[in-house]
């Protein structure tokens, strides 16, 4: 009995170290691309469009939008003027001003400065890419 409980252990172990929530393929981008920069929010103006995803903008998610990680990518955004963090899901395409590596929702960047920041700089961590998505059918 205490041998198959052993065996039990072990594949639970192999299970679950073969699990990652990162793939190779992100890990190599986040070492070849700056994920540290300065970070935005964009708003009502876009609330209830559709991003490049294919999903509803929607200002009260925690979402952002980045020029190249994988829709659907989880990842934290980390104020680094104050230490706070958020994690977000890339659903969207951009920021297209020059100088800045992610725009965040508003409900996000509230949880990590003030709006009235406007502009703060940032360090990106990719935490999951499992559920990433090229386009929303």
């Amino acid at each position: 009995m205490k041998n198959k409980f052993n065996i039990f252990i072990i594949l639970i172990l192999l299970l679950i170290s073969g699990c990652s929530a990162v793939s190779k393929k992100t890990e190599v981008y986040s070492k070849t691309h700056t994920l540290k920069g300065m970070a935005s929010w964009y708003g009502k103006d876009f609330h209830g469009r559709l991003t490049a995803s294919g999903e509803k903008y929607n200002i009260r998610y925690y979402t952002a939008a980045h020029k190249s990680l994988p829709f659907g990518t989880i990842v934290r955004v980390t104020n680094l003027n104050n230490g706070k963090s958020v994690r977000v899901k890339i659903n969207d395409r951009g920021p297209f001003v020059k100088g800045r590596v992610i725009d965040l929702s508003p409900k996000a960047f509230k949880s990590i400065a003030s709006l009235n920041s406007g502009v703060i700089p940032v360090k990106i961590e990719i935490l999951d890419d499992s559920e990433t998505f090229r386009y929303k059918s």
